[in-house]
């Protein structure tokens, strides 16, 4: 119903062209020129050093009021862990620590291992190398 009345109401309005009027249009070119010229000063003022000595001195304040909420946000949750059985992030650092070390004690004892199982197919399959003479251990005594 809300089609048809719309319809014959509102006939569509059409351009010479044969194209749909756009009542909008004038104003999305507006726009689209003011966000080029807003972007073009953004970009100019942002690129120089004054705006980067400014950035630093709000960040250079901001990280030094905010140093004791994050040093008590830290102990809140140091002791929040704690009583949960958690690690904490230091905890679970000095944890990856131990394991990469574990891991590459590993990796080297893996290469030794291989180095010797070589050794020994090698020693296995030359026929020239005679076995070592075996040592008598001398007699000894019995009691």
């Amino acid at each position: 119903m809300l089609g048809v009345l719309r319809s014959e109401s509102m006939p569509d309005v059409k351009e010479d062209g044969g194209k749909h009027f756009d009542p909008f249009e004038p104003f999305r070119g507006m726009r689209d020129a003011y966000l080029d010229a807003m972007s073009k000063t953004m970009i100019d003022a942002v690129n120089t050093e004054a705006y980067a000595q400014a950035t630093g001195a709000m960040l250079d304040y901001y990280l030094t009021a905010s140093a004791p909420f994050r040093e008590g946000l830290e102990k809140a949750m140091v002791q929040a862990l704690q009583q949960l059985s958690l690690p904490s992030r230091q905890e679970v650092a000095v944890l990856a620590e131990r394991f990469t070390n574990v891991e590459m004690l590993l990796d080297d004892l893996d290469a030794k291992v291989d180095r010797v199982l070589n050794k020994m197919a090698d020693l296995k399959q030359s026929p020239d190398v005679a076995p070592a003479p075996r040592r008598e251990r001398p007699a000894t005594k019995r009691r």
